[in-house]
C-alpha cells in the first residue's frame, strides 16, 4: 500500500469511530507503526482534514465530515452492489427506491466511471420467496424510529381477534418472506414483536416516545439476552 492509499484508509479508519480512537489502535488496524500513524495524521492535518485530538489521548473526524467516496476496491464495490440489490428487493418501497438512488450516487461520485462495473458485478441476491407486494407500514416504522414518535396500530393475533395499541418500534428486522417490528408496547407496557403482515392499520402519533429510542434499544437488548442466553453468548452479548 502506497502512502495515498494509506491516507485514505486512514480517514476511513476514521471515519468509522465515533469516538477517540488512539494512535496504537489505528496503526494495529492498519498494520503500520505508531510512528509511522502520527506521521499520517499530521499530513492529513496539513491536507485541511478535521482531525481533533492529539497523541496519547486519541483522534476522531470533526462531526459534519463529508469525505466523497473517491475509490472503491472491486470487494468494496461488490459489496455495496449485492447489499443494494438485496434492499431493492425488499417490500419497503422507501429503501428499495433509496437503494436504487444510492448505487447511482456511488456510480458518479468516483472519478472512474463506474456504471459499468456496478451494472455486471456478477452477484445478485437470491430470494427464495420471489418478489414482495409494498408493505406501506414499514415506511411508518421507520419513520417513527427517526421521530421517535408513537404508532397507533390495529393487531391481530394468531386467531385473527385484533385490538388497539400504541408502539414505540425500536428495532425493524428484515427477514425474507416476512418484517417483524421489536418495540414498546404501552397496552402491555413491555416489549413486544409485531409480525407486519399482522398490522392491519397503522397511523402515526404526535406522542413521544417515553424514552430515547438509544436507551429503549439497550432495554431491549438486555431484555432479549436475558431470555436467550445461548444466542446472547455466541453473540458475545451484543
Amino acid at each position: 500500500m502506497d502512502k495515498t492509499e494509506r491516507l485514505f484508509s486512514v480517514m476511513d479508519a476514521l471515519r468509522r469511530h465515533r469516538r477517540p480512537v488512539t494512535a496504537a489502535a489505528l496503526a494495529e488496524e492498519q498494520g503500520v507503526s505508531v510512528r509511522t500513524l502520527y506521521r499520517d495524521v499530521q499530513t492529513l492535518i496539513g491536507l485541511g482534514a478535521p482531525i481533533d485530538g492529539e497523541a496519547g489521548v486519541g483522534y476522531m473526524l470533526r462531526p459534519g465530515f463529508f469525505l466523497p467516496p473517491l475509490m472503491f476496491t472491486p470487494e468494496e464495490l461488490e459489496a455495496l452492489v449485492l447489499g443494494g440489490r438485496w434492499v431493492e428487493a425488499q417490500p419497503d418501497a422507501g429503501l428499495a427506491g433509496a437503494a436504487k438512488n444510492a448505487l447511482a450516487k456511488i456510480a458518479t461520485a468516483s472519478p472512474d466511471d463506474l456504471r459499468d462495473r456496478i451494472k455486471d458485478t456478477g452477484l445478485w441476491p437470491v430470494l427464495m420467496r420471489g418478489p414482495q407486494e409494498p408493505t406501506p407500514v414499514l415506511g411508518l416504522v421507520r419513520a417513527a424510529m427517526r421521530n421517535e414518535k408513537a404508532l397507533h396500530i390495529g393487531y391481530a393475533d394468531e386467531s385473527g381477534r385484533q385490538s388497539e395499541r400504541d408502539i414505540w418500534p425500536v428495532q425493524l428486522a428484515y427477514y425474507e418472506g416476512k418484517q417483524i417490528v421489536a418495540g414498546w408496547c404501552c397496552m402491555r407496557e413491555a416489549f413486544r414483536n409485531f409480525r407486519t403482515d399482522r398490522i392491519v392499520s397503522a397511523s402515526e402519533t404526535e406522542q413521544r416516545y417515553g424514552r430515547r429510542r438509544l436507551q429503549l434499544a439497550r432495554e431491549w437488548r438486555e431484555e432479549w439476552a436475558r431470555q436467550h442466553p445461548d444466542w446472547a453468548s455466541e453473540a458475545g452479548g451484543n
